[in-house]
This record gives structure tokens, C-alpha cells and sequence, in this order.
């Protein structure tokens, strides 16, 4: 008997964008609380919190507001890192901890720029994928601008 494939595939979602920094100055921008307070969030609101232990095992804590008010906050762990390259970390939000999902961010050097990679997968649906995509959206435009 063979699984069903509903249960076996989980949706999953890739953005790519060209960012005009180094990998370097693009990965501090994961990496470091300040910098992830500049940019991090589907939209203007303020991000509250950024904490980030950058090692294997190391966690993460996030918390922001978008502009209608709503109070978001999302951990993970660090599964991966390999500097000014790739990081690898797990992704819930604290109002849903049993929904983990994974991140891999891949940063590759193009000319002056780099081209940055988001696979973000293993979500519980479609719907959330489908909100993680505005979210992601948001918050690279908002890196991109960083580096403008």
C-alpha cells in the first residue's frame, strides 16, 4: 500500500531576488539584530524584538507588529550556517509552535550584487504557504531597499 501523496507532500514555496550588497553585508542583514530590525516583516510596522544565537542548535526570537496593530512573533532553530552562504534554520510562530516548517536562505556572489535564494518548505497548507509568500515578499522588498 502506498502512501497518499497529501500526507507525504507538503507545500513549499522559492523567491530569488538580486540584492546590490556583497554576500557578506547580505548575510549580517540574517544575522544580526539590528540590521534584522530594519528589514524584517511583510510591512512598515516596527519589529520589537530580534534576538539571534548564530550557531548550530542557536535559536532565534522575532517579534514584530504590521501596521494594523497585530503582534507577531516567530522561533527557530539554526540547522545549518555557513558564513556569507547559506543558513538553514527551523520556523514557527508562537501562536502555532506544533506547525514547524524549515527556511534555507542561499546567498550566491553575482558581480557587485548577490542573488539570494529563499526556499522556504514543509507547510502545514496552502494557506499558510500562501501567507508566508506576502510576508516573504514584503520583507525582501524591504532588504532590497536596505541595500538600495
Amino acid at each position: 500500500m502506498s502512501a497518499d501523496p497529501a500526507f507525504t507532500h507538503r507545500p513549499s514555496l522559492t523567491i530569488r531576488r538580486r540584492i546590490n550588497a556583497a554576500p557578506a553585508k547580505v548575510f549580517a542583514a540574517w544575522t544580526e539584530p539590528a540590521l534584522i530590525a530594519r528589514w524584517f516583516g511583510p510591512d512598515a510596522g516596527p519589529v520589537e524584538k530580534a534576538e539571534i544565537d548564530l550557531r548550530i542548535g542557536g535559536r532565534f526570537d522575532i517579534a514584530f507588529r504590521t501596521e494594523d496593530g497585530e503582534r507577531h512573533t516567530v522561533r527557530g532553530a539554526y540547522r545549518e550556517i555557513v558564513p556569507d552562504t547559506k543558513l538553514v534554520f527551523s520556523w514557527s510562530w508562537i501562536s502555532t509552535p506544533e506547525r514547524v516548517s524549515q527556511v534555507t536562505v542561499s546567498l550566491k556572489a553575482d558581480g557587485g550584487g548577490t542573488l539570494l535564494t529563499l526556499l522556504h518548505e514543509q507547510f502545514f497548507d496552502q494557506a499558510a504557504r500562501d501567507g508566508h509568500n506576502r510576508g516573504w515578499t514584503g520583507s525582501l522588498d524591504k532588504l532590497e531597499r536596505l541595500f538600495a
